[in-house]
């Protein structure tokens, strides 16, 4: 069966541009509901999507952690060969990982962690949701309920050096949180079945910001951006924008 693989996205709009990072195991998908809210705003917004997403799940476990670092900064100097000279971030879970690392790397107007996390102690719900996506992803393939549950494993037993890469990037951005002086809106869902949830209070509490906010969403889970309280949060994320210093 031929399957539709998702793409990155460049929404351009306003001279003010918003790179757009999503989840692990996710895709741009997690992100393009936020971008075209932005479009609307007078907001540019590019969405990547990193080497071994977006894809079949056997690609995954061939991908590395800096190689997403390296996507990352691919995008955003996409945004900068396009002209954009004021680049803020918004990335959902290992989105939001990356993001921080991108606010203490590099030049970056402001960012918005969502429901990133801190700690590596979630490799059970990371495992499953993994198994998920990757189930999903061979009964879209039309494959028989034992090839996919034989496939699945062996793709689970192959995944022990990616999330020991997770694992290291996580501990390498939470030992530089405080480096981070920009403008930072902490983002989390109240209902977040898939991280720890103090990680969001400590990122607040450890960036070094003069100007920074953290908001509970009581109703939302760990995909935030395609939850019950979407709109909230895309406007939300529209004001703490509008409060930055542009220069245009």
């Amino acid at each position: 069966m031929n399957i539709k693989l998702p793409k990155p996205f460049t929404f351009e709009a306003g001279p003010r541009a918003v790179l757009l990072l999503h989840g692990f195991t996710g895709h741009s998908a997690d992100v393009r509901m936020l971008g075209r809210f932005l479009e609307k705003k007078g907001y540019t917004s590019h969405a990547p999507i990193y080497r071994g997403h977006g894809k079949k799940p056997e690609e995954l476990v061939k991908a590395s952690a800096d190689e997403w670092w390296e996507d990352v900064m691919n995008a955003f100097n996409h945004l900068k060969e396009l002209g954009y000279k004021e680049i803020a971030v918004a990335g959902l879970s290992l989105g939001g990982v990356l993001g921080l690392k991108l606010a203490y790397s590099e030049q970056v107007k402001g960012i918005i962690p969502m429901c990133a996390p801190m700690f590596f102690d979630n490799e059970d719900e990371l495992t499953k949701g993994y198994k998920f996506k990757a189930t999903e992803f061979k009964q879209l393939e039309g494959k028989d309920k034992d090839t996919i549950q034989k496939e699945v494993q062996e793709l689970v037993d192959n995944s022990r050096d990616m999330f020991s890469d997770l694992a290291d990037l996580i501990t390498e951005v939470n030992q530089h949180i405080d480096t981070i002086y920009i403008p930072t809106f902490v983002v989390q869902a109240q209902q977040d079945e898939m991280i720890n949830t103090d990680s969001a209070q400590y990122i607040y509490d450890n960036v070094e910001a003069n100007q920074k906010d953290i908001k509970w969403y009581e109703e939302s889970g760990h995909v935030i951006t395609m939850d019950k309280e979407k709109e909230q949060l895309h406007d939300d994320i529209y004001q703490f924008l509008e409060s930055l210093d542009w220069s245009e």
